[in-house]
């Protein structure tokens, strides 16, 4: 799936995010996933895709993350919960598109 998203990943205890933008959603994923991207998500095990937003183009997505990323923690995770009320990896979900 190739559209601009900002995405919200936990690590498997849902004590930790990463908020990150990307126009290919399943390979960066999949990037986490394996720790293919050293750094945050893998030194905090956040590979779980747990929100996601579409956007039309990239300007408008990033704007959005960097938004997210300048929010509160408690933001995040009422979105997430509005979203995705049970927190579950919503990557098996996307891939099959």
């Amino acid at each position: 799936m190739k559209n601009p998203m900002v995405y919200i990943l936990a690590n498997k205890l849902k004590t930790t995010l990463y908020t990150g933008v990307t126009s290919n959603i399943t390979k960066r994923i999949f990037q986490h996933k394996n720790k293919f991207c050293e750094g945050f998500t893998t030194r905090y095990n956040c590979d779980q895709l747990v929100y996601y937003e579409i956007f039309d183009d990239m300007t408008n997505a990033i704007k959005r993350e960097k938004q997210l990323k300048g929010g509160s923690r408690q933001r995040k995770i009422d979105l997430i919960n509005n979203f995705n009320p049970d927190w579950k990896d919503l990557y098996s979900e996307l891939c099959r598109f």
